[in-house]
């Protein structure tokens, strides 16, 4: 018999520390769901889609009470659908939202049913009592107010991530409770983002009866080289699908994983949303990058199929004891037990057992110490044995000598192959998918400048193939007739910058003016006549950003910032000049992938093959500069950061002089990477204490 249940995903790019604005729209979308065909059961949204994710220091003016979000959400709900002409209906759902509990702040969702009329209630459970330490406001199934909205399940974030690009647990605090719970239709659970990741938060709500767990997640993108895995997007796309599906297929649980989409502080929300069945199926699954509404029915008799064909679920709850038994044992410290049978005259092959020798050896199981089979306890007089003190007993010997290696094969015809330890544990590779990072760039500079209320880009056109990308990208995102390219030569400039940024600009149908610096740099330096040439090129940059944020106060137009990863890292770049405008599409693109997401955007040939350069001296490149090729400094910078130390890189088989040169201008460059260092004086110093985003 068919038990059907519709669950409608809404991919949702909330308004970033905007509450009303973000509960108007989403009550507008809940008003839209609610006339879809089949109505929904529920309406799955992300985490903190009320608030938005990166808010920082933002949380403590930005969350609420769980009451506070059932009310206003009701509310909203009503006045929407009242707009629509149609009733408000009872309707479920499930948002992520920043919460006050108990004066404290925590990442939260809720399941909640809004709108006219008693909620439905399920008839295949029995509602469970509630705790005495709940809240009466959160009493499963009770109104907080006559004739109000239904809170069934309030779930608090367990895993605070506090890594990487992360900071959560500086702002909330962890949540404790992990709990299935009673909904109108059946038996549910919600876990939040991190969650997720942890397989034991799957095994105790599929225990606890959950038939469908709802994953709210704020998942960042990360990942643009190419995968053969058919999914599309970045490499978090797969992280997640393997693990929502995971979750599934190992409980026999259908599995609703929402995710945000949209920009905030250059971090992308990737979306692709799915719903997996109990198998690890997947049923549905919404686009990459874009807002997005799906509905999906689904048959909850499905669990029943799926459990009696792989019942993983139940050989867990009757192996549990034992496994939490084992558990209890490692905690304490106690040693494994090493226990065997030994060998006997029917079973060995020619060989005899202990006690056919006369040799003393205990019976079958009970082995003595210093024997192969005996459990072996810790000894203050052999620190190698025992649990935790540098590893398990040693087995018995084995022989040394074997078969000879010939030609890849042993002598006995098996192939070997050898993974030479060079060869693996590597970084993520320097590839790139160009479509995929396109749309990538395209998604975060459309979301930045809407963000920021912009709709018109300035950059700066030195001929080079950073800034002839930055434009491309540019153009791609808010149209030609909106980016204004600038060229601004100084006398000693090249004249092939100047022709290849004209090439650009006309590739692109953008505007393009030109203005030169000489006279404003030659009447400062008039006063410095025995400037360097480092000083004179850094007066040359500056003054160029003047031009570009006065000209950006003059048409209205964000300045757009050029410099890829490798030149930040090396902090090759004037400071309060290159690093000045206010986002930055390629800053996170080594050079050897800005070259190649050049060739994906049809940047043109002589620009991309061209020697980088920064024009300032006659003859000058950057890797005469550097002292290294960019493909050699990408290769190592990229080792680097992924947490491999300098030996480490030699003894992979690198040049020692090179592993040297990039470890000391990464190490020597910090300062050129960070806001300059303030005095901190009171509990409240800005970037310190008081912690807002930019696009707060």
């Amino acid at each position: 018999m068919l038990r059907p249940l519709t669950i409608a995903l809404v991919q949702f790019k909330p308004s970033k520390g905007d509450y009303d604005a973000n509960l108007a729209r989403i009550a507008e979308l809940l008003a839209e769901c609610a006339t879809l065909e089949p109505r929904p059961d529920v309406v799955h949204l992300p985490e903190t889609a009320l608030t938005g994710y990166f808010v920082e220091g933002g949380v403590r003016d930005l969350a609420v009470t769980s009451g506070t979000v059932a009310a206003d959400l009701d509310t909203a709900y009503r006045a929407a659908a009242a707009r629509r002409g149609h009733a408000a209906d009872p309707l479920d759902v499930v948002v992520g939202f920043y919460e006050v509990w108990r004066n404290t702040l925590h990442n939260a969702a809720m399941y909640v049913t809004v709108g006219d009329g008693p909620a439905p209630r399920s008839t295949l459970h029995a509602p469970r009592s509630a705790s005495p330490n709940d809240d009466a406001s959160v009493e499963r199934g009770a109104r907080s107010v006559e004739g109000g909205p239904v809170i069934h399940h309030v779930h608090r974030k367990h895993f605070l991530p506090t890594y990487g690009l992360f900071d959560e647990e500086r702002f909330v605090e962890r949540g404790f409770d992990l709990r299935a719970f009673d909904a109108p239709w059946g038996r549910a659970a919600i876990l939040v983002c991190e969650d997720a990741w942890h397989s034991l938060t799957g095994t105790i709500v599929a225990l606890d009866g959950a038939q469908l767990v709802f994953v709210c997640s704020a998942a960042p993108a990360r990942g643009i080289w190419p995968r053969d895995d058919g999914l599309p997007g970045p490499a978090s796309v797969s992280r997640w699908e393997r693990l929502v599906r995971d979750i599934a297929e190992e409980h026999g649980v259908y599995v609703s994983y929402v995710n945000l989409v949209g920009s905030e502080g250059g971090k992308g929300f990737f979306g692709a949303s799915s719903v997996i069945g109990p198998r690890g199926d997947v049923r549905c699954r919404l686009p990459v990058w874009d807002e997005a509404i799906l509905s999906i029915t689904i048959d909850l008799e499905d669990l029943t199929r799926a459990r009696a064909d792989a019942p993983l679920l139940n050989d867990l709850r009757v192996t549990l004891p034992h496994l939490l038994a084992n558990l209890d044992r490692a905690e304490r410290g106690e040693p494994a037990r090493l226990e065997y049978d030994p060998a006997s005259t029917e079973h060995a092959h020619g060989l005899v057992s202990a006690d056919e020798r006369g040799d003393g050896a205990a019976g079958a199981g009970t082995p003595e110490v210093g024997s192969p089979g005996a459990a072996v306890s810790p000894s203050p007089s052999d620190p190698a044995q025992g649990l935790g003190t540098g590893g398990p007993p040693p087995h018995p010997q084995q022989a040394t000598s074997g078969p000879a290696a010939h030609n890849g094969k042993l002598a006995c015809g098996i192939p070997v192959t050898h993974v030479r330890l060079v060869d693996n544990g590597t970084p993520p590779p320097l590839d790139v998918d160009g479509p995929m990072t396109e749309r990538w760039l395209v998604t975060f500079l459309q979301d930045e400048f809407a963000r920021r209320g912009f709709n018109k880009a300035v950059v700066g056109l030195s001929g080079g193939v950073d800034s002839a990308v930055t434009a491309f990208l540019c153009a791609r995102a808010l149209g030609p007739e909106n980016v204004i390219g600038v060229r601004m030569p100084y006398r000693t400039s090249s004249p092939e910058s100047l022709e290849h940024a004209q090439l650009v600009g006309d590739a692109l149908g953008m505007e393009l003016r030109t203005i030169e610096i000489t006279n404003a740099v030659d009447g400062y330096l008039a006063f410095e006549p025995d400037a360097d040439p480092a000083r004179r090129g850094n007066v040359m940059a500056r003054m160029r950003m003047i031009i570009l944020f006065d000209l950006s106060s003059r048409y209205r137009a964000l300045p757009v910032g050029t410099g890829n990863k490798t030149e930040r890292l090396f902090g090759y770049f004037t400071w309060h000049a290159d690093d000045s405008p206010p986002i930055n599409p390629l800053g996170d693109l080594y050079k050897s992938q800005v070259w190649a997401l050049a060739r994906q955007l049809g940047v043109p040939d002589i620009v991309i093959s061209k020697p980088a350069s920064a024009d300032l001296i006659k003859g000058q490149t950057d890797e005469g500069d550097f002292g290294i090729s960019y493909a050699r400094a990408d290769v190592l910078l990229n080792w680097l950061l992924n947490g491999h130390s300098p030996e480490d890189l030699v003894a992979r088989g690198f040049d020692p002089a090179e592993v040297e040169l990039v470890r000391r201008r990464l190490s020597g460059t910090h300062w050129k990477r960070r806001l300059p260092a303030v005095a901190m004086v009171s509990p409240t110093a800005i970037g310190e204490a008081y912690l807002r985003p930019v696009d707060y």
